[in-house]
């Protein structure tokens, strides 16, 4: 994908952070990870790299995602997501740490939980190295499908812990079904029937649990309707595995023992950023629903998180997706995120405004963004799009709002509380 003056701000602040945190080291920014700050597709990131199919790329975009996403602060959970490993629970403070679980011993725990069938091509990491997983090849007699999971732990109660387990915005993520519950002793689960291709350029159909228990324990269980995620034959219409019966999976008790046996990294925690570092915490969907003109329907918004924020608003003419990143610490890489054709306000306040197509693979998309850096470094994006998501065609001419709008909006003062 060509880096213009038009691409998404949101990428080219995953990219700037990145360059920051390694010294400006230089590099392709549209390589790195794209739209690295949207919140829906960030936590379906989270799960899907998080090493069902094993290997040390995926590790790294977890710590992509969680570490670097937004480098100044404007998600608590982002910031604090490696300070997590240092704080992990265990089963007792004091006692001896259980014995590592082999590779093996994962994939016959798979092996035992799975209905009868067919099994091949196994590969596993045991607890005793980093990222624990089993994965293998399962047949059931009416098609081979690739079936894993992966083992994991967060800190309780947390913001990470709570987005594993909420469905994605399907503005950002597109599924046919997904539901959250709680199991009796509290842990939560959620069971998502989606798409290995958000464009469905190949009909491969990927569906998901994500278990948090009340301990911090997470697992993860994964199945395809072909032999391997990417780039296998479709075998059969659906997955084998029901959404009940990758809860009961997922919820097995040998997986909370494996995990109890990964070891606890003996490294400091991370510093908590300070109060000028971080992005304010109004929540972003309300308080940009507070910002619409009148007049506007809204038929989808995230949640109450105060990086990130989105929603989909319709004026009568067709629906238009408007989503706002609020982030701050900010003003190190002013010089990565506004060029010298930026606007200065008389208060100091950087405003750069970019008009062009959408890069998501939308037919005829356009996206609009006015982009706002303050001189306490908080930064405040917003972007609208001619249709309800960037990967689908245009619903309409131009987004619901127009520049001088969407430059109101960003510069409101209710950002900051």
């Amino acid at each position: 994908m060509p880096l213009d003056q038009h691409s998404d701000p949101f990428e080219e602040e995953l990219s700037a952070g990145m360059r920051h945190a390694a010294g400006a080291f230089e590099t392709d920014r549209a390589a790195l990870v794209t739209a690295g700050a949207v919140r829906g597709r960030r936590r379906l990131l989270l799960r899907r790299r998080a090493a069902v199919a094993g290997g040390a790329a995926g590790l790294a975009l977890v710590g992509v995602g969680g570490a670097l996403l937004l480098p100044g602060g404007g998600s608590r959970t982002d910031r604090t997501s490696v300070a997590a490993d240092s704080r992990r629970p265990s089963a007792s403070a004091s006692a001896p740490a259980p014995a590592p679980v082999s590779g093996d011993s994962l994939i016959r725990t798979l092996e035992k939980l799975l209905p009868s069938g067919k099994f091949s091509g196994a590969e596993a990491r045991g607890t005793g190295e980093m990222g624990p997983y089993a994965h293998l090849v399962y047949d059931d007699g009416k098609g081979a499908s690739a079936v894993g999971v992966s083992l994991d732990r967060v800190e309780p109660g947390s913001d990470q812990a709570r987005q594993l387990t909420e469905c994605p915005g399907k503005a950002y993520v597109h599924y046919d079904a997904c539901r959250t519950s709680r199991l009796p002793d509290g842990s939560v689960v959620m069971v998502l029937q989606g798409y290995e291709y958000p464009d469905r350029r190949v009909d491969t159909k990927w569906w998901n649990a994500e278990l948090v228990s009340p301990q911090g324990h997470h697992v993860t269980v994964s199945e395809w309707n072909a032999a391997a995620e990417k780039d296998a034959p479709i075998t059969r219409p659906q997955p084998p595995l029901s959404p009940a019966r990758l809860t009961h999976i997922a919820a097995a008790g040998a997986w909370r023992d494996a995990i109890d046996a990964i070891p606890v990294h003996d490294r400091k925690p991370a510093a908590e950023p300070s109060a000028s570092e971080t992005a304010p915490a109004a929540p972003v969907a309300p308080t940009l629903k507070s910002l619409l003109p009148k007049g506007l329907t809204v038929s989808e918004s995230s949640g109450e998180d105060s990086g990130f924020g989105y929603v989909v608003a319709d004026d009568g003419k067709g629906r238009s997706l408007v989503q706002v990143n609020v982030q701050g610490g900010m003003a190190d890489v002013a010089g990565d995120l506004f060029g010298s054709g930026a606007e200065t306000l008389p208060d100091g306040t950087r405003v750069a405004v970019h008009q062009g197509p959408g890069e998501k693979g939308g037919a005829g998309v356009v996206m609009w963004t006015v982009d706002t850096l303050r001189t306490d470094g908080t930064r405040v994006v917003i972007s609208a799009f001619n249709s309800g998501a960037q990967d689908t065609a245009a619903t309409r001419k131009t987004p619901v709002l127009t520049i001088a709008q969407l430059r109101k909006i960003a510069l409101s003062p209710k950002w900051f509380l």
